[in-house]
C-alpha cells in the first residue's frame, strides 16, 4: 500500500493522540494512587491511638455512638452489625458508658438501621431508656457530627470495626470532639473484602470532607437530651 504525505500525517497524529492519553491515564492513576494512600496514612495516624481492642483499654465515656449498617445482607445475617450490637452491649454492661446513640439510615420507612439497632441491643440485655436513636445517620459524617450538634456529646466512645473506627475518629477528632473507639470483632477477609477496598476511597472523601469541601450533615433537628448519667 503507498502512503501519501497527508496519511502518514494523519498516522503520526493518531499515535501522538495515543501518547498523550497514555500519558495522562497514567498520570491520572499516580495522582489517585498518592491521593488514596495519603488519605489513608493521615487517617491512621490521628486515629489509631485512640482505637482500642479490649474493654480494659476502652476509656469510661457518658455516652457511645454506635455506628449503623444494614442488619442482613440479602437473607443472610450481616456479621458487622452482629459484632457491632455485641461490642456495643459489652460496652454498656461493663459499666464504661451509661446510655448508647444508635445511629443510622432510615431514609424510607422500609429501611430503618436505627430501629434494627436498638432491638437488638435490648436483646443483648440493654435496657430501652439507655438506647437513644439518630434516624439520619446517612454517613458516618452526619453521625459523628450530630452526636454534638444534636445530642449535645464532646465526649463519646465509637463503636463499630476498626477499620471504620478509625475514620470516625478521624473525623470527629478534626471537629474538635473528644472521641475514642472500641473496636468490634471483624469478618472474615473473604467475607468482607469489599468493604474493605471501599474504605480507601471513603478515607480520601472523609479527607475532602475536613478540608476542602467542608461538608455538614445533610439534615440538623431539634436537641435531644440524654438524661441516662
Amino acid at each position: 500500500m503507498e502512503y501519501r504525505p497527508h496519511m502518514l500525517t494523519s498516522l503520526m497524529h493518531r499515535r501522538l493522540n495515543w501518547k498523550r492519553l497514555a500519558g495522562l491515564g497514567a498520570f491520572g492513576l499516580a495522582g489517585a494512587g498518592v491521593a488514596i494512600w495519603g488519605s489513608d496514612h493521615w487517617v491512621e495516624s490521628v486515629a489509631a491511638k485512640y482505637c482500642h481492642e479490649t474493654l480494659d483499654q476502652a476509656p469510661a465515656m457518658p455516652v457511645a455512638l454506635v455506628l449503623g449498617c444494614s442488619p442482613f445482607i440479602g437473607s443472610l445475617k450481616n456479621l458487622f452489625f452482629e459484632y457491632r450490637m455485641d461490642a456495643a452491649a459489652q460496652l454498656y454492661r461493663s459499666g464504661k458508658v451509661k446510655a448508647l446513640i444508635v445511629s443510622g439510615d432510615n431514609s424510607t420507612k422500609e429501611y430503618d438501621e436505627p430501629t434494627a439497632m436498638k432491638e437488638a441491643l435490648m436483646k443483648r440485655g440493654v435496657p430501652e431508656q439507655a438506647i437513644y436513636s439518630d434516624y439520619a445517620g446517612f454517613r458516618t459524617l452526619d453521625s459523628v457530627v450530630r452526636a454534638d450538634s444534636i445530642f449535645g456529646q464532646k465526649r463519646f466512645i465509637i463503636v463499630s470495626q476498626r477499620f471504620h473506627n478509625e475514620r470516625a475518629v478521624f473525623l470527629a477528632r478534626q471537629r474538635g470532639l473528644e472521641a475514642e473507639a472500641f473496636n468490634a470483632k471483624d469478618v472474615p477477609a473473604g467475607t468482607g473484602v469489599k468493604t474493605h477496598l471501599r474504605e480507601y476511597l471513603a478515607r480520601v472523601q472523609a479527607a475532602l470532607d475536613v478540608t476542602v469541601l467542608q461538608t455538614q450533615p445533610k439534615f440538623d433537628g431539634p436537641p435531644v437530651v440524654i438524661t441516662q448519667k
